[in-house]
C-alpha cells in the first residue's frame, strides 16, 4: 500500500518512509534535496513538489484522518483554476485536532459521504459543495469566475442540474453568512466567459449599476454568417464591451481599431478595457455611462453603483 501510494502521489508519512527505507536513507535524501518535508511528519518527492496532486496528498496526510481537499484547491482538481492561490485548503470534521500551518489552511465543517468523491485517488469535496463554499466565502469575482468555469466544462444538458444543486445547497446551508450574496452571484453565472477576467468584468459593470450584459454576443451579417463575437454586449442599444487581456491582445491594436471601425459602421459603439484597468475601473465605467447617454438611455444618477463602484463586499 505504501509503495503504490508513493508511486502515485509522491508523498508519504515520514514514519512510513523510515520503515520502508531506513532512517539513514531518508536523512540522506532530505539532506541532498531528493526529498522535502513541507509539514512536520510528511515528506514528498522534491521533483514533484510543485505538482498539485502531490501537494494535496501531502496536505491530507498532514491534516490526518477524515480530511478532504476543499475550497479553491478542490476547484482546481475539478478543472477550475480561477480560485488558485498556491495555498492548499483541506477540510476536516469537527473534533479533529488538525491545525493550519504554513501553506496549508485547515477548515472545519460537516460533510457526508455523498459530499466527497475521489479524484486522482484522493478524497475531494464534490463540485457542487465546493462551489457553494466559494460563493459564500471567496472574493466575489473569483467565486463567479469559478462557477463560470465549472458551467463551461459540463455538458449543456447537465449545467442546469449543477446550478439547481448549488441553489438547493445554499438554501439548506447551516451557516447563513454570505448566502444572499452567493445566490445573487449564482444568477449571474453563465459559463460563457472565456477567461476569469471576463467574469470579473461582468460583475464590475453590474455592481456599477449598469444593466446585465449578454456575454459572448454574436454579430451576424444579413445572410446569418458570423462576423464578430463581443465579450459583453447590450444588443438593444448596440453597445459592446471588449476585454483586452495582455496575452490575447498584445500587438493587436491596429486589428482591434479596424474591427471597432467596421462595427461602428454597423451601428455598434465599442468600449475597451485592459487588464490593468480592472483594479481601478472608474474611467471605463464612466465611458460606459456616457455611451448609454449617447444612445438616449441615460442611467439613473442616483444608482449606488454610480456613486461607489468599488463598494461591493468581497470584490
Amino acid at each position: 500500500m505504501f509503495r503504490s501510494n508513493w508511486d502515485r502521489h509522491g508523498a508519504a508519512k515520514r514514519s512510513d518512509l523510515l520503515h520502508a527505507l531506513g532512517e539513514q536513507a531518508v536523512r540522506s535524501a532530505l539532506r541532498h534535496g531528493l526529498l522535502s518535508q513541507p509539514w512536520r511528519g510528511v515528506v514528498m518527492d522534491t521533483a514533484r513538489s510543485l505538482d498539485t496532486v502531490t501537494r494535496c496528498a501531502a496536505g491530507l496526510l498532514a491534516a490526518g484522518p477524515g480530511a478532504v481537499v476543499s475550497h479553491g484547491t478542490a476547484a482546481v482538481l475539478h478543472g477550475c483554476d480561477a480560485a488558485e492561490t498556491g495555498e492548499l485548503h483541506v477540510t476536516v470534521p469537527y473534533g479533529s485536532t488538525a491545525r493550519s500551518r504554513g501553506g496549508l489552511t485547515v477548515h472545519r465543517d460537516r460533510f457526508g459521504d455523498d459530499d466527497v468523491e475521489l479524484r486522482y485517488g484522493l478524497p475531494v469535496l464534490s463540485l457542487a459543495p465546493t462551489l457553494v463554499e466559494l460563493l459564500c466565502v471567496e472574493r466575489r469575482w473569483v467565486a463567479l469566475a469559478t462557477v463560470d468555469q465549472a458551467l463551461a466544462a459540463v455538458p449543456d444538458d447537465r449545467a442546469g442540474a449543477l446550478v439547481q444543486s448549488i441553489s438547493d445547497r445554499l438554501t439548506l446551508r447551516d451557516d447563513r453568512r454570505g448566502v444572499p450574496g452567493a445566490q445573487a452571484l449564482l444568477q449571474l453565472a453563465t459559463g460563457a466567459a472565456e477567461s476569469p477576467q471576463e467574469s470579473r468584468l461582468r460583475l464590475l459593470v453590474v455592481d456599477a449599476g449598469l444593466p446585465v450584459p449578454t456575454p459572448q454576443f454574436q454579430v451576424l451579417d444579413l445572410r446569418g454568417r458570423l462576423l464578430y463575437v463581443f465579450d459583453l454586449a447590450w444588443p438593444d442599444v448596440k453597445i459592446a464591451l471588449e476585454y483586452d487581456g495582455y496575452e490575447a491582445h498584445e500587438d493587436r491594436s491596429s486589428y482591434d481599431a479596424e474591427r471597432d471601425r467596421r462595427m461602428a459602421e454597423r451601428g455598434w459603439l465599442t468600449v475597451r478595457v485592459r487588464k490593468e484597468q480592472l483594479a481601478s475601473p472608474e474611467p471605463v465605467l464612466n465611458e460606459l455611462w456616457r455611451a448609454f447617454e449617447k444612445r438616449g438611455r441615460p442611467l439613473s444618477q442616483s444608482s449606488p453603483g454610480r456613486r461607489r463602484p468599488h463598494s461591493a463586499r468581497r470584490r
